[in-house]
């Protein structure tokens, strides 16, 4: 693309920032007032509980409905982020800044003594700015983790749905879209019918890059053959077989320790440390399927290019460095029984190879 061009198409318009504010406004009021399961979350370090209404997938749903009603009527462009993708990008970006800045300065003036909202400062500006001050800053009693966990999740799908009507209007409809628009949609829908066991994981959902991968079949039309689609399913299904299990093995257990896992009584370490079903294959086992998910949904753009993997290669980045983090802080909290646990499960993320 040329510079010329895509300079001045990262510039936010008004037209952006109204639509980016609209989606934060509408998850907001909806994630409020629409009724859900409500969730205890763990307990913290001083007895506390947070709670969470789990209602986004109504909350999606609705969503849907009304901006599908909305471009019938001609109100709402389907089109509107497939055409200012680099704007809503850019816009998004300068948003995450400015929160993030925010809640740094709130968190360091923080008094609080609760576990939830305790600052933790180092000392070290981009340390803190990084990784954040307080466990779970609120804003009128919404917990920002959780939202925006909930917004990442639901503004990939959106992203996805306006590059599946630009495809269509402009007559590019692959099967490779097709492709990755059904593992992504399975995925999103997975996880908001299954939204309450993100209330017991210690996972910070990564941006999608949905756009991203989108974009790459819109300009780049590739056609799969039989073999590679059927390939390209089976690494789609076992990465969510292992991903789904593994997480809900971990939250019933959290739950009752004493739930059978496959049938048989689980095997716990000290107590504390599942040690049985995927928690006995890897230590981060449900990693591994995240990884198989995010390599299915970039498979469909071929293997022209390394463009399309970028996603992937950022996760397992990301989720390498988090394990690494994970087992200094488990190592320091659970001491010989961790020990004990490394002994029973030698591998870390992929068996017999890491």
């Amino acid at each position: 693309m040329d510079l010329d061009v895509l300079l001045p198409s990262l510039i936010p318009s008004l037209q952006s920032v109204y639509v980016l504010v609209s989606y934060f406004a509408y998850l907001a009021v909806a994630g409020e007032l629409l009724p859900g399961k409500v969730i205890r979350g763990v307990v913290l370090s001083d007895g506390s509980q947070l709670r969470y209404r789990c209602n986004g997938l109504f909350a999606l749903t609705l969503l849907v409905a009304i901006l599908g009603i909305s471009a019938k009527l001609g109100i709402v462009s389907p089109l509107v982020v497939a055409d200012r993708g680099l704007e809503l990008l850019s816009a998004t970006f300068i948003f995450c800044v400015l929160v993030t800045l925010v809640l740094y300065i709130t968190g360091r003036s923080s008094s609080d003594k609760s576990s939830s909202l305790k600052p933790h400062v180092s000392g070290n500006l981009i340390h803190d700015w990084w990784f954040g001050i307080q466990l779970n800053p609120q804003f009128l009693s919404i917990d920002l983790k959780f939202f925006f966990v909930r917004a990442g999740m639901m503004g990939w799908l959106l992203i996805n749905l306006s590059i599946l009507a630009k495809s269509v209007q402009d007559g590019s409809l692959s099967q490779s879209m097709i492709l990755y628009q059904i593992f992504c949609a399975l995925y999103i829908l997975d996880y908001f019918v299954h939204e309450e066991y993100m209330t017991s994981t210690w996972d910070i959902i990564a941006e999608r890059l949905g756009f991203m991968l989108g974009w790459w079949l819109l300009h780049n039309k590739v056609e799969l053959t039989v073999p590679a689609i059927v390939a390209n399913c089976f690494v789609f299904l076992i990465g969510y077989m292992v991903f789904r299990g593994a997480n809900k093995q971990k939250h019933i257990f959290k739950k009752n320790p004493k739930t059978p896992i496959w049938g048989k009584p689980p095997l716990v370490v000290g107590g504390k440390l599942l040690a049985s079903g995927y928690w006995g294959i890897a230590r981060h086992c449900n990693y591994l399927g995240d990884l198989m998910l995010a390599l299915s949904f970039s498979l469909p753009c071929g293997i022209s290019s390394p463009v399309p993997y970028f996603y992937p290669i950022y996760l397992l980045i990301l989720l390498i460095w988090r394990e690494r983090r994970d087992e200094v802080r488990c190592a320091e909290k659970y001491k010989e029984i961790w020990a004990e646990y490394l002994r029973l499960v030698p591998y870390r993320i992929l068996p017999y190879v890491y």
